[in-house]
C-alpha cells in the first residue's frame, strides 16, 4: 500500500520505485527513503553505501514529518 504523505512531492519521492535498480540507495532517481516502521524520513547519500540524513521537514512544502 502506498502511504500518504504530507505534500505530493513528497508522496511521489517517498513511494518511488525504481524500474532499473531494486536497492534504492543503487538508484540515482530516489531521493527520499522513508521507513515504515520508524515513521521517518530520509535524504539518501548516494556514495555507494546505504547512508541517509534523517529529516525533520519536508524539502518541498516545509510541514514538520
Amino acid at each position: 500500500m502506498m502511504q500518504k504523505h504530507c505534500c505530493e512531492d513528497m508522496d511521489y519521492h517517498a513511494n518511488f520505485t525504481c524500474d532499473i535498480h531494486e536497492d534504492p540507495f543503487d538508484c540515482p532517481d530516489k531521493l527520499i527513503i522513508y521507513n515504515e516502521k520508524k515513521k521517518d524520513y530520509g535524504l539518501i547519500i548516494h556514495d555507494g553505501g546505504s547512508s541517509h540524513i534523517e529529516i525533520g521537514f519536508c524539502p518541498w512544502c516545509g510541514s514538520a514529518l
